[in-house]
């Protein structure tokens, strides 16, 4: 089928035609040409650098692609399998609109489709391939495909919410309560999933595999769920705005604040598992796995606070356990002689205790700034080490700019879905494009921290604060207002290279002169995630299964929220935006493969 045949068939174009006609007349090409099988004729719908991003629904893999021509083979490829359908837009999304993206105008549309195993909607970007062009002249320059459901196993929500017989009015019999216990014991059975972390990442995606019918428990190291928010610095908050961090299925309420402080963040947890019904174990610990081939389960060491074990045998083991991991103490030089306290910043709840002393904070990412002006709002003298090169980005207006999407009126589903849909080389341009005017917005701070030989950088390709999280997971602080005590010199600032050692007294510096400190702060970071991995599950395991974060070879996210090279492991991690998006494509993975519905093996 060739394309002018399409074109005459079903694109007909006007000059004054509107985003839906021009969304519904590329659709309706786009399915009849992926039915025909011909590759030319798809790649002729798409930009020469188009960018499609599969989530699942043709690949089973979070899979990006960029250029007409490998997408139209990959869509090809695939399409006999997943036999996709159905081309339309979505009637209850947003509505097909002209916006400006990446510095282009386009029209952007939500739209459905269905496979063979379930249904599906993706994000639509189209451009004008000639100017002045109506419907017949546009061709997709994004496109999205992703699995949000599958068929036959829908989530239990809204018309389909459980009718709840199995303990309402059950006289003599379990109520709701006997019911959850019982559940959660484990007594007579082991879970088909185990989540290892209780916070945002873990309870995500337990939420979202309840409501598939996956049997999943949580673990938690810490006493009470919510703990490893509880237990960080006293005045910690988010740094980013409410309305873009809820979890699935429930919002925050109307009166919360703006940036959630810490402790607010673990009651919200501790709620949100009971009312969630999700399964989980506090006080318990993952400390040891071996996977067991012949049985394809997992032998899964827990761990009591009261030193008491249990052996499960799991299907899978999804670390949820956060891109840090264990607290990372380097080689210091002469610390082991400092006669006052050494803490980690882990370990340090708040300034108070430290008043009208002396401290020196190591470290100049978000926690050593943060701590830093905590102890100086208690009237600690405050100092900090820089160690490498910062990126540095106001709170407000600055690091605001990543979220835009989320303030155009949008519900936060629609919003979820179109970020699902950009490509590494478009994450990388929208970065770039973003620094740009953080770079305006704060050059008064940047210039100041400049002047006082503050080492300020933003990022190895000008993408900033967010590629730098995306690669390493840190290297930047998302200001709170230490920066401009530096600037005026109410914080001390402090380059490594200028110390020769640390002393009994504090920093001892090439020129001889001595900081006095009755504190040094670690804030020199975490383990990344992996870390369990070596630990729990051995050096040659975690070989088998590779970088943890950090950028793959297609520029995504190394391993995170899909299938690894090792059966049965996952791992989900990051802001409460992201484990929000990607925990309801992990759990579709997990429970495709417990049904049998993967088809294909990203790794062969």
């Amino acid at each position: 089928m060739s394309l002018n045949y399409i074109e005459k068939a079903n694109l007909e174009a006007r000059d004054d035609v509107e985003p839906q006609e021009t969304v519904t007349a590329w659709l309706r090409a786009f399915g009849q040409a992926l039915a025909s099988g011909d590759e030319t004729v798809v790649a002729s719908l798409f930009e020469d650098d188009g960018n499609w991003r599969d989530v699942l629904a043709f690949t089973w893999h979070l899979t990006p692609n960029v250029g007409a021509k490998d997408i139209a083979k990959g869509l090809v490829a695939r399409q006999p399998v997943i036999q996709a359908q159905g081309f339309e837009i979505s009637p209850n999304r947003t509505q097909p609109r002209r916006v400006k993206r990446l510095g282009r105008d386009c029209i952007e549309a939500i739209y459905r489709f269905e496979t063979k195993v379930g249904r599906g909607e993706g994000a639509l970007r189209l451009v004008p391939a000639l100017e002045g062009g109506g419907a017949a002249d546009h061709k997709a320059w994004v496109i999205s495909t992703s699995l949000e459901e599958l068929k036959g196993f829908e989530e239990k929500i809204g018309v389909r919410r459980p009718s709840g017989a199995a303990y309402s009015r059950n006289f003599g019999g379990d109520n709701w309560e006997g019911v959850r216990r019982k559940a959660q014991d484990y007594e007579h059975r082991d879970p088909t999933v185990l989540v290892i972390g209780g916070a945002q990442a873990g309870l995500s995606v337990a939420a979202r595999l309840n409501q598939i019918g996956v049997d999943t428990l949580v673990v938690e190291k810490w006493p009470r769920i919510g703990d490893s928010w509880r237990k960080r610095y006293h005045s910690l908050a988010l740094h980013n705005s409410i309305r873009v961090n809820n979890l699935p299925y429930m919002p925050f309420p109307p009166t919360w604040p703006n940036y959630i402080p810490k402790d607010m963040l673990g009651t919200w947890f501790e709620v949100y598992a009971q009312v969630m019904e999700i399964n989980h174990w506090t006080n318990t610990e993952f400390t040891k796995g071996t996977w067991d081939e012949k049985a394809k389960c997992w032998i899964a060491t827990l761990k009591h606070a009261d030193g008491t074990e249990r052996v499960m045998r799991p299907r899978h083991i999804v670390f949820a356990n956060g891109v840090s991991s264990y607290p990372l103490i380097p080689e210091i030089p002469g610390i082991d002689t400092f006669k006052g306290e050494v803490v980690h910043s882990e370990g340090i709840d708040s300034g108070a205790p430290y008043a009208g002393k002396r401290a020196i904070v190591i470290g100049t990412g978000s926690s050593g700034n943060d701590l830093a002006l905590d102890l100086h709002s208690f009237g600690c003298h405050t100092t900090i080490v820089q160690r490498g090169s910062t990126t540095v980005v106001s709170i407000d207006p600055s690091a605001k700019l990543n979220y835009a999407l989320y303030d155009e009126g949008s519900s936060i589903e629609d919003c979820d879905l179109i970020a699902t849909a950009t490509t590494p080389p478009m994450v990388i341009k929208a970065y770039q494009l973003a620094v740009k005017r953080m770079m305006e917005l704060d050059k008064d701070m940047i210039e100041g921290l400049k002047g006082i030989g503050f080492k300020f950088d933003v990022g190895e390709d000008g993408t900033g604060h967010q590629m730098k999280y995306r690669r390493r997971g840190g290297g930047y602080n998302l200001d709170a207002g230490s920066s401009e005590l530096m600037i005026q010199g109410k914080i001390g600032l402090l380059q490594n290279e200028t110390i020769e050692r640390y002393c009994p007294e504090g920093a001892l510096l090439k020129d001889g002169t001595v900081v006095p400190a009755d504190v040094i702060v670690l804030a020199t970071g975490y383990f990344p995630q992996g870390e369990l991995v070596h630990r729990a599950l051995g050096e040659e395991m975690a070989g088998r299964i590779g970088p943890i974060w950090g950028e793959d070879k297609d520029g995504d996210l190394a391993n995170m929220f899909k299938r690894t090279p090792q059966e049965g492991v996952w791992f989900i991690a990051g802001s409460l935006t992201q484990v929000r998006i990607y925990s309801k494509y992990l759990a579709l993975q997990i429970k495709a493969a417990e049904e049998g519905l993967v088809d294909t093996n990203p790794f062969a």
